[in-house]
């Protein structure tokens, strides 16, 4: 029996599997009413998501109408493989990568967890023991002790890409296994990019407004590694 979905029910489509699977369903025969539903829900987060990956926010715009037509094209092959919201982030955030790619120029391992790093205690120091505790979101923290525009100036000087995971996990809200979807990694190398940025966020919080080039700042400051591309 085919489902017929109304706006009001397009609400909650996201929230039961059998209603995603209808309004999936509307999209694939080309519903108006659905396709502007999608867009009203979407429109604002992948806009988001976008002004806070790319190097040049001004492309946040036309980005989000080019995740809008590759949505259009290809739910007609979306097979339900992962959620309708996951499928889209996934495919927002390929498009911030290629416009990130003209401007990538080395590329780096991330960084063990356990490597030692510079500091002026006597014994060596590892990576991890400089790192907050992970239950912990700074981003949440500063947005109490800072201004909004403190706080997304200094989320953009988190490296790729910790800072993609950063926005997915503590500002999109999604669950560890989500973002390791779309992001094509394993749950672990989400867990470490999420504790290294929430880390180098928290730094940068901490130095004055000049941080950019601080040590603090340049302690972290790295440049995209192959995986993020």
């Amino acid at each position: 029996m085919q489902v017929d979905l109304t706006m009001g029910d397009f609400a909650s489509a996201l929230t039961f599997p059998d209603q995603e699977a209808a309004l999936i369903a509307e999209l694939q025969t080309g519903s108006d009413d659905a396709f502007a539903w999608l867009i009203a829900r979407y429109h604002q987060p992948i806009f988001s998501l976008l002004a806070r990956t790319v190097q040049d926010r001004a492309d946040a715009a036309d980005l989000t109408q080019e995740v809008f037509v590759k949505v259009f094209r290809g739910v007609g092959s979306f097979h339900g493989e992962s959620s309708l919201r996951t499928w889209i982030y996934r495919i927002a955030l390929h498009e911030a990568s290629n416009q990130r790619r003209w401007w990538s120029r080395h590329k780096q391992q991330e960084v063990p967890i356990e490597q030692e790093v510079e500091s002026d205690s006597p014994r060596p120091v590892r990576l991890r023991e400089l790192l907050v505790d992970p239950a912990q979101s700074p981003y949440e923290i500063a947005m109490h002790e800072e201004s909004r525009k403190r706080v997304e100036e200094a989320l953009s000087q988190v490296p790729e890409p910790y800072r993609t995971t950063l926005i997915l996990r503590d500002i999109e809200g999604f669950v560890y296994e989500e973002v390791a979807e779309i992001q094509g990694v394993n749950l672990g190398t989400v867990k470490s990019r999420l504790v290294r940025g929430r880390a180098a966020l928290k730094a940068i919080l901490m130095t004055p407004a000049k941080g950019a080039g601080s040590p603090a700042c340049a302690r972290y400051e790295m440049p995209l590694g192959e995986e993020a591309q």
